[in-house]
């Protein structure tokens, strides 16, 4: 018998989503079909042609600027909430990472700029707002995508309403020979939905519902858009949150980005009632996100896939 072919992830093309397309009626409805099926059966897919090489490769080196920085200054990246400043950690070595609270924003860009480089950075200053800009038009496509494959389109500008981001810039360096290759522990992401790119060096792991691991291997200017534990409760389990990780392999330091979607601390996350029926009762209760985050982040919990279920899931009647 032949060896079994790998699994890939589905690979969306975006580039034909424009206004002045005669045909984008169709290519929206046939794209929109194509992301619920991905997000449904691998809780992620490759989106293709989202932005230039040009600008993906000056958003490239502007990573490499950046973490090259003296550590006092990375430092200077600080945030009340856990995760959203400067991180690194002896529990995951080999990764470290910053961030920019809703990058969209010019000033959160500009002030962040200006505390990395006093005496500006304009380069990358402005890869960064380009770069958010096309990451956040991407998210709004997909999450209306997913709307209105669920007949939920009434619900789409109050969940956006409610949304903040977090644009998480991250380095792995390679291990040492006696270090472990993980570089980012197995987990599943809380928030609603994440937009990743990762260089050419690779490295993301993402398990099927099989409990195959994939090693992920995109185009240089394409993302991972991977569904959040959050939407998948939002939805009651109509999507499927990935399972992922990093291993590192090889002796180069890798680089990625990534745009996360969050709940605004206070919101309640339920199913809208039109998710719950006999055919799909209700797996969830309501919670609120700030308080489940704090719930996440405690040592017993934060590697613990099912951690949501332990919070706010609802017992099984199958006794």
């Amino acid at each position: 018998m032949g060896s079994k072919a790998p699994i890939k992830l589905p690979v969306i093309d975006f580039s034909q989503l424009k206004t002045n397309n005669p045909n984008s009626l169709s290519i929206w409805e046939s794209t929109k079909t194509d992301v619920f099926y991905a997000l449904q059966n691998y809780g992620c897919f490759e989106a293709s042609s989202v932005v230039s090489i040009e600008l993906q490769e000056s958003v490239n080196d502007a990573l490499k600027q950046l973490f090259n920085l003296p550590l006092e200054t990375k430092l200077k990246n600080t945030s009340e909430t856990v995760f959203h400043g400067y991180v690194q950690s002896p529990k995951v070595p080999l990764y470290e990472s910053m961030g920019i609270g809703n990058p969209f924003v010019p000033e959160n860009v500009d002030d962040f700029t200006n505390l990395m480089w006093p005496n500006d950075n304009p380069t990358f200053r402005e890869s960064i707002k380009s770069y958010s800009k096309k990451l956040r038009e991407l998210d709004e496509i997909v999450k209306k995508m997913v709307f209105e494959s669920l007949g939920l389109e009434n619900y789409y500008c109050e969940q956006m309403k409610s949304t903040s981001y977090l644009l998480k810039v991250m380095k792995y360096r390679a291990p040492e020979a006696d270090e472990s290759d993980v570089g980012l522990h197995t987990h599943t992401d809380t928030n609603i939905m994440t937009i990743l790119h990762q260089d050419e060096i690779g490295g993301l792991e993402i398990q099927m519902k099989n409990d195959e691991w994939v090693r992920v291997k995109v185009s240089p200017n394409s993302f991972i858009i991977v569904a959040g534990e959050t939407f998948n409760v939002w939805t009651n389990r109509r999507l499927h949150a990935a399972t992922h990780r990093v291993v590192m392999k090889g002796e180069k330091e890798r680089f990625s980005i990534g745009l996360f979607s969050v709940p605004k601390w206070d919101k309640i996350i339920k199913a809208p009632e039109e998710m719950v029926d006999e055919e799909h009762p209700l797996l969830f209760k309501p919670f609120d996100y700030g308080e489940f985050f704090k719930f996440f982040i405690k040592e017993e919990n934060i590697n613990d896939k099912f951690a949501l279920e332990k919070y706010c899931g609802v017992p099984s009647l199958n006794l």
